[in-house]
């Protein structure tokens, strides 16, 4: 086996933001891959190794040179790819050039099964690796993309990367691979840590690479994963029971900020404690990239932790500069709290008359009044008295004033959770705050749902007027642009009215519309409703595939126009567990309901003539009455397997049907009314699903 070596390119940098050098990171072991199995050089494992500072990709097992290739194709039978004079036909003048050879080198031969074919031989010679490792590291620096990041361009160089190269480091084993990018030649050296090692650092072989980064006070970023969590789990252990919070974006923006990380502990004065502890925790984790630190019992307490990269002995003056730092931030978000806590809300809600929801659907202000006719309308239907649908009409006037709230203004995130401490703080009672603080749940599938019926019943009303505005002005989404994020509006519309069966979807949107009509707003009402309804049963049956019914059950019930949440997805399921449990007998009923609705003709209408029915016939006609009182009675109770046990019931009479009477007779009374019969037994179908769908195979 020929000597392999390990192969290093470090592209060496200004600090990188964290986004871009996770991106690019994720990109650079794939490209070197690819260009080293293209080339035809093996290789072992590929690692990427990135800092603030460096990108760089480690190979381990790269031979001196490429393997020498000797290739043999067999191509068309020699009698098809020569004519009668002995000139090669198109036939192998394709296969040649698939091969990469010209037609008069192909080889005439006899195979093993005794026919003469043309073979293609070619002989590839091992290639040197360094040339080829050179070409390589300069496609692969200029193929990096920078995606929502402009790249730059520095000195009278075209080529760009998204911050100036400084340095390249690129070794096969000990030699140095010549590389040159943006005016920037390779070499052997890589450079440490700004202040504990700076200055250039040789790299004897790449092998040693890690080893001389370490030594240059510079970890992997797997490595200071490790330091950061443990210097973290130190302090939680020290303060018995303690909760640093490290949500994952800015926990991996903070590994990324760092070379040589160490955990330290700072400290906010008291009073900032009065202030809603979501905006310090936005301040000190968005704004400084802090750590709060909850006690054994979830509350915020005064200490945060900070990563420094700074020189350990100089921890003090960082914790103390930290410091000073977040008492400025904090101080802003308290005057920002306290300033708005000395308005009324109302105010705040009038000023919402200057805020636009969406440029051809008014303003916020408009919306707040079409949300407190939904979550009115929502809580009735939900079953909620008088006061419950006061409480959902008055949560709604309030949901969105804290928009024009300073703190909102400062601290986005919060919008919703800052105007239910001003509802609170404002005297209004504990389930309108709360509502007003949940009524942006759920923000994503899976998310939590709003606690109460009053925030459930704004929640529906807030995502519901926005779904049938943008449909109202014909901006549905489509399958690149969602600007208004209204699938995940309906996937949260259904995820609640789940919760909440005796809402009714299809009269909600219908007055959502009309709202939007008294507004003045102009469409023709009827398609939207359609066009809404279609929408949400799209989302109902991505909802039932993703919980495990097939495809064939979703489409039997979304045929018959279902769109309530809770009943779709009952149905849904009720049908396919029934399926499941006795699949011959479905199949058997879908295949008879399907020949019976091709039959049947419904403008001949129901009304059997008993006195013209044989046995099977009238068999089938009691069975028929008795299943629609069974399928009345279990749909009124919304016990949705008990209405398709009953239509499982009808299988043996509508076979024996089949098996004794011709329906087509040539009395034309006769042949009438035996499909007056077959109509009654498909309208005891009708409403549950279109059974006929099941016997269609995907």
């Amino acid at each position: 086996m020929a000597e392999t070596r390990d192969f290093l390119l470090e592209i060496g940098t200004e600090e990188m933001p964290s986004a871009p050098l996770m991106n690019a990171a994720g990109q650079l072991g794939r490209l070197v891959a690819k260009g080293l199995d293209e080339a035809g050089l093996a290789h072992g494992e590929v690692r990427v190794i990135s800092s603030p500072r460096r990108l760089a990709a480690l190979v381990a097992g790269v031979p001196g040179q490429t393997d020498e290739v000797h290739e043999v194709r067999r191509g068309p039978a020699a009698s098809i790819a020569f004519d009668d004079a002995g000139a090669p036909t198109k036939a192998a003048q394709g296969f040649a050039r698939k091969c990469g050879v010209a037609a008069d080198e192909l080889v005439r031969r006899v195979d093993a099964d005794g026919r003469e074919y043309v073979f293609a031989e070619r002989s590839v010679p091992a290639a040197p690796a360094l040339p080829i490792l050179s070409e390589l590291s300069e496609r692969v620096i200029g193929s990096l993309e920078w995606p929502n990041y402009r790249s730059q361009r520095w000195g009278c160089e075209h080529q760009t990367f998204v911050r100036p190269i400084r340095w390249i480091c690129a070794l096969l084993g000990g030699e140095v691979v010549p590389v040159r990018y943006a005016d920037v030649t390779s070499s052997n050296v890589t450079r440490g840590h700004r202040v504990l090692s700076p200055g250039d650092h040789v790299v004897d072989d790449a092998s040693r690479y890690e080893e001389v980064l370490e030594a240059a006070h510079v970890l992997s970023a797997e490595r200071r994963t490790e330091r950061i969590r443990a210097g973290i789990a130190e302090v939680e252990a020290a303060r018995g029971g303690a909760h640093v919070d490290t949500p994952k974006r800015i926990f991996d923006e903070v590994v990324n900020l760092c070379e040589w990380p160490t955990v330290l502990v700072g400290t906010f004065d008291e009073e900032f404690l009065r202030v809603p502890h979501e905006i310090i925790c936005e301040s000190m984790l968005s704004n400084q990239r802090y750590f709060p630190i909850y006690d054994a019992a979830g509350a915020l307490t005064r200490e945060f932790v900070v990563v420094s990269n700074a020189d350990p002995a100089v921890s003090e003056t960082v914790v103390a500069g930290n410091e000073r730092v977040v008492r400025a931030r904090l101080d802003d978000a308290k005057f920002f709290f306290e300033e708005d806590l000395k308005r009324p809300l109302e105010d705040f809600v009038e000023r919402l008359g200057e805020v636009t929801f969406q440029e051809s659907l008014g303003t916020m202000r408009q919306k707040v009044a079409r949300m407190e006719a939904l979550a009115r309308a929502v809580a009735a239907q939900a079953g909620g008295d008088e006061a419950a649908a006061a409480l959902a009409e008055r949560a709604a006037h309030l949901a969105k004033a804290d928009l024009v709230s300073q703190t909102v203004v400062e601290f986005t995130n919060q919008q919703g959770v800052m105007g239910g401490y001003f509802a609170a703080a404002a005297g209004e009672p504990a389930e309108v705050s709360s509502a007003i603080r949940e009524h942006y749940r759920p923000r994503f599938a899976g998310d939590e749902l709003p606690g109460g019926l009053t925030g459930t019943c704004v929640a529906v009303a807030d995502k519901l007027d926005t779904i049938c505005g943008i449909f109202a002005i014909d901006e549905p989404p489509t399958g690149s642009s969602d600007p208004y994020a209204v699938r995940r509006a309906a996937i949260g519309v259904i995820a609640m009215l789940r919760s909440l069966p005796a809402a009714d979807l299809r009269a909600l949107i219908g007055l959502a519309l009309r709202s939007y009509r008294e507004q003045g707003v102009e469409f023709d009402e009827a398609r939207v409703a359609d066009d809404v309804a279609a929408f949400f049963r799209g989302r109902l049956a991505a909802i039932a595939k993703d919980e495990g019914v097939s495809p064939d059950t979703v489409e039997a019930v979304g045929a018959v126009g279902v769109v309530d949440p809770g009943e779709f997805l009952a149905r849904a399921h009720a049908l396919e567990d029934a399926r499941r449990d006795d699949p011959a007998t479905f199949e058997a009923l879908a295949q008879a309901y399907a020949r019976a609705a091709h039959l049947a003709d419904p403008t001949l209408g129901s009304e059997v003539n008993a006195a013209l029915l044989g046995e099977a016939e009238r068999t089938l006609l009691d069975a028929c009455d008795e299943g629609g009182r069974r399928v009345a009675a279990a749909l009124a109770g919304r016990d949705f397997r008990a209405a398709i046990d009953a239509l499982a019931e009808l299988k043996t009479p509508i076979d024996r049907f089949f098996d004794d009477v011709l329906v087509m007779d040539e009395d034309t009374e006769v042949r009438e009314n035996r499909l007056r019969l077959l109509n009654r037994f498909v309208e005891v179908f009708v409403g549950i699903a279109d059974v006929g769908a099941l016997s269609r195979r995907k």
